[in-house]
């Protein structure tokens, strides 16, 4: 078992002041793998103060020294890239390949993006032509909380560490108590770099304990949290009391339209893209909207794509699914596909239990509802799981009703080969990103959402500014 006890501060692996351990949980076998302390107060208070202290400096330093080191921390993240994968795999049950390409890659790719963006960025411009004399200053935000969730560990702590590095911030990053591996890798990697001393520091704890007093400590000036919408309703609750700023990316219930003009591979593209991380991705598209005149048709079809649908042990090659992370939400998952059988949704494939043969870890069989409607709780409670429900709609109207009738606006999708049709849906749809037909959103386009999905958006020249203020300055004369 792994001894990950230590925290990240002020430039060195410190032992904590907190004696309260936990054990991470290999999901694939329920065993233990590592162990790590749950930061307390006094952890915070220290780590704060270091990032606090950094400031003041790190704050005016040069883009080009920003740029050197972010180049430098790029080309030891791909020298730890396998090892980043296997920690991937270890705490979260990515499987094998799936965590090396894309788990352990985007985080590779939020990097390069963000030296893009961070080489062609202008922290100092003039309002414009008509007032000469005005100028526009863009400055860090100051000492900043990063919360970051299990589900795609990398893909979250490089959304949000590379801005904040890249803009000046300093910060305080607790990553998931389920999943911190990882991101103590990232650390390892931060400390060859020599960043200085401060700039970068890692507390690992839960929520009740760390996360409060990180996003309640008056040193800090910005939070940016990804997880639960109910976790970002408490941060921001915690942030209000003197004026955080906060960046939240939360939960999603996205909805994915099938035109009975779709091209072949639409049905089970949505499935794949649905089942795919086991389900555990705030931007899945968990509801499928099918045009009535092909529905029966895309049932046959999901029936038979999802019951050859593999689960096996993330640790083998494949394009297999593996566990859910945890015991708590193996059973939530379980309870949740229960309730849509007594809700009277129809089971075309999956269910609950396990899957023949996995026995041992926490593995849900992809599940498909047919007949589902809005008002049923598995077409409104982000599942967080391999759970597919299905809802015929009649018209183009009668499908953006039901798409952005839902307290979430993450990310929808679009099936059709219509490129009217596709503009006229895309701009009713009540959502901060569109999918059309498996093009995929770009890893620099702004990530986030409207309603109960969050505040503020992530990646590229967006993500970079959400770690900014912007300082209006008049009379300035060069």
């Amino acid at each position: 078992m792994l001894d990950k006890k230590n925290f990240y501060i002020n430039g060195a692996w410190v032992k904590p002041n907190s004696s309260d351990e936990i054990k991470v949980i290999d999901p694939a076998t329920e065993e233990n793998c590592a162990v790590i302390t749950l930061g307390n107060k006094a952890d915070v208070d220290l780590a704060v103060s270091a990032a606090r202290d950094a400031y003041d400096s790190w704050a005016f330093s040069s883009k080009e020294e920003r740029i050197g080191l972010l180049e430098k921390l790029y080309e030891n993240y791909k020298k730890r890239w396998a090892d980043i994968a296997e920690a991937i795999t270890l705490e979260m049950g990515a499987p094998k390949d799936f965590a090396t390409k894309l788990q352990a890659g985007t985080g590779a790719s939020h990097i390069k993006s963000f030296i893009r963006y961070l080489k062609n960025f202008e922290f100092e411009k003039p309002l414009g032509e008509h007032a000469p004399n005005q100028r526009l200053i863009y400055e860090p935000k100051g000492v900043c909380a990063l919360i970051t969730p299990w589900n795609w560990p990398m893909n979250q702590v490089c959304l949000k560490v590379m801005p904040a590095i890249a803009s000046g911030c300093t910060m305080v990053l607790k990553p998931s108590e389920l999943a911190p591996l990882s991101s103590m890798i990232l650390a390892e990697i931060i400390d060859e770099v020599k960043f200085p001393k401060g700039v970068f520091n890692l507390v690992n704890g839960d929520g009740a304990t760390t996360g409060d007093a990180l996003t309640s400590h008056p040193d800090i000036n910005m939070i940016s949290f990804t997880g639960s919408t109910r976790a970002g309703a408490l941060i921001s609750q915690n942030a209000a009391k003197d004026f955080k700023r906060v960046s939240l990316e939360l939960g999603g219930k996205g909805a994915n339209i099938i035109f009975k003009d779709a091209d072949p591979e639409a049905i089970e593209r949505g499935a794949l893209r649905c089942f795919r991380n086991s389900g555990q991705s705030c931007n899945a598209p968990t509801r499928m909207l099918v045009e009535k005149s092909m529905y029966n048709e895309a049932i046959v079809r999901l029936k038979k794509y999802t019951e050859n649908f593999e689960v096996g042990d993330p640790k083998k090659e494949g394009e297999h699914i593996g566990p859910v992370i945890s015991e708590t939400q193996y059973n939530k998952i379980q309870s949740l596909i229960q309730k849509g059988i007594d809700e009277g949704a129809k089971l075309v494939a999956g269910g609950t239990g396990k899957p023949d043969g996995l026995d041992k870890g926490y593995f849900v069989k992809p599940t498909v509802f047919a007949d589902v409607n809005n008002d049923m709780e598995v077409a409104r409670t982000e599942i967080f799981g391999p759970v597919l429900s299905v809802i015929p709609f009649e018209t183009e109207e009668d499908a953006i009703k039901i798409a952005n009738d839902t307290a979430y606006g993450l990310t929808n999708y679009i099936q059709t080969q219509d490129s009217k049709k596709v503009q006229r849906v895309a701009r009713k749809l009540r959502s901060g990103m569109v999918d059309v037909n498996g093009a995929g959103i770009a890893v620099d386009a702004p990530f986030g959402g409207f309603k109960h999905s969050g505040i503020g958006r992530e990646a590229g020249e967006h993500g970079l500014e959400e770690f900014l203020e912007v300082k209006a300055v008049g009379g300035w004369s060069n």
